[in-house]
């Protein structure tokens, strides 16, 4: 069974779980976050028009007062002008005429008149018998200051000042048509939860009302502010001129939009972390897990080792055929080396500057003999010379002959396996190449995890052991360089040379 396959098919399950469930929040989420802003911008179309609404109604109420004022102010002149009849009147055929004046002038039930000389009052209607002086004088210059005023003559080189106000309903009017454009104001300054708007002057561009806040407006200019509102300006007529209120989505609307990706993103941060930290501290228990079970190995391969040599000393010391005993004692070296590797495994392993060429030819020797004869071995080295470099003799040995073997198990026993040797600056190069099944490109990473194996009984330790090797105690770089089905595959090791 390969457990590194189930163990890939369990992550692709995983993952792929996982996405699903991402995707369905997120789809789940962003349709009632979709229904939520639709909710929001309708409650703010509604409110639009609303204020819209309102702002006819302002309009109107200061369409109905300036109508009033200009009635007013007709009553007032046509009192003015039934005076001078009276004044300038003398000719008693004339009466007619003076008593439709005087009947003017009596039909005035409403609007203060008074009549000043030497700028004190003379004579008044309708002006209010409860006033102060200081009142008085108010009304006088508040009167003077809006035109309402004019000088008559009452008779010959006689002149009296005539002024007019506005009649108490009138300033009631005014009142609540003041205190309605207020309510009006507020409405938009009180909307600050609800969504950003602004009032503008369509001609002069000058804000009226608004509730963004300072912080808005710092160092951006009007148009830029404007840009930034995603609904069509609605056109208000206040009987003053043409507002514009310009109006948007409530900023916590696109806040609610992210959140969720957010929200996942947080998450994935936060177990990608938690992955990161149990791997570590996995890689770290398999580690003291290799470096037990290989110093175990070590330890017992040492007892029937120890028997081994005595029995070779036993058969020297009959005199048996002496071929016998050199192979054996071969192979008892060889023990006695791998009984080392596995020593050192988990241990500070001791370098020393040696001839890099004379590791890999020696090792070769020694799988020659033990190696199929269909086997063709072939070791190049591009470089005059010694190649002096850093490395433990007995892991680089165990190196080559893991990647040797498993060259020789791909060619079924039968085919070339080639190792070439070269440097370049300051790194060495050693390919070995061999005439095997190959690898597809999925499995140029997997062959060196623990477990994975092409091999029906295989352990799939032998890569992983090599790459451990070569990466973490030779600080150098282990990987398939190419490889093709059928054809074979090419193993690349690089090392650093001082």
């Amino acid at each position: 069974m390969n457990l590194y396959s189930t163990k890939q098919r369990w992550k692709f399950a995983l993952i792929l779980a996982s996405l699903v469930v991402v995707v369905i929040s997120l789809v789940v989420s962003n349709s009632i976050i979709e229904k939520i802003t639709e909710r929001e911008r309708e409650s703010a179309r509604q409110w639009a028009e609303t204020i819209r609404k309102k702002g006819e109604l302002v309009r109107l109420s200061q369409q109905i007062f300036q109508e009033l004022r200009e009635k007013e102010s007709r009553e007032a002149n046509l009192i003015l002008q039934a005076q001078q009849v009276i004044s300038q009147k003398s000719d008693l055929s004339l009466n007619l005429d003076l008593e439709f004046a005087q009947k003017i002038i009596r039909s005035n039930k409403k609007i203060p008149i008074a009549y000043l000389t030497g700028g004190e009052i003379a004579q008044s209607i309708n002006l209010d018998s409860t006033w102060t002086s200081k009142q008085m004088n108010a009304f006088i210059s508040d009167c003077r200051a809006k035109k309402r005023s004019q000088k008559i003559e009452v008779y010959e080189g006689y002149f009296m000042e005539f002024i007019y106000g506005e009649s108490k309903e009138l300033i009631r009017l005014n009142r609540e048509n003041d205190s309605l454009l207020r309510a009006f104001n507020q409405d938009l300054l009180d909307n600050k939860n609800l969504i950003p708007l602004m009032l503008l002057d369509e001609k002069t561009k000058k804000i009226e009302a608004t509730n963004l806040s300072k912080e808005d407006f710092e160092g951006a200019s009007i148009d830029n502010v404007l840009s930034g509102f995603s609904y069509p300006p609605m056109r208000i007529d206040f009987g003053n001129g043409i507002k514009l209120l310009y109006y948007k989505d409530n900023p916590e609307i696109k806040t609610l939009t992210w959140f969720p990706y957010i929200q996942f993103g947080l998450i994935g941060l936060l177990v990608f972390i938690a992955y990161l930290l149990f791997s570590t501290f996995r890689k770290a228990e398999q580690n003291q897990v290799w470096a037990g079970m290989a110093k175990e190995t070590a330890h017992q391969l040492g007892t029937p080792l120890s028997s081994l040599m005595a029995w070779v000393n036993h058969l020297e010391s009959q005199q048996v055929d002496a071929m016998m005993t050199t192979e054996m004692q071969k192979d008892l070296d060889r023990l006695s080396k791998i009984t080392e590797r596995f020593s050192k495994i988990g241990s500070e392993a001791k370098f020393e500057p040696q001839d890099l060429v004379i590791t890999i030819g020696e090792n070769l020797e020694y799988l020659r003999s033990r190696f199929s004869n269909k086997v063709k071995i072939v070791f190049d080295v591009a470089h005059e010379g010694p190649l002096i470099v850093p490395h433990n003799v007995s892991l680089m040995e165990w190196v080559v002959e893991n990647i040797c073997k498993n060259a020789v198990d791909a060619m079924d026993g039968i085919g070339e396996l080639s190792l070439s040797l070269k440097r370049e600056n300051k790194h060495i190069f050693i390919d070995i190449s061999d005439s095997g099944k190959g690898l597809s490109k999925s499995q140029f990473k997997t062959i060196f995890e623990p477990g994975y194996s092409t091999k029906k009984r295989g352990w799939g330790l032998g890569l992983t052991l090599v790459k451990r090797i070569i990466e973490e105690y030779h600080k150098g770089k282990v990987f398939v360089l190419k490889s093709e089905i059928n054809k074979g595959t090419v193993f690349r090791i690089i090392l650093r040379a001082d």
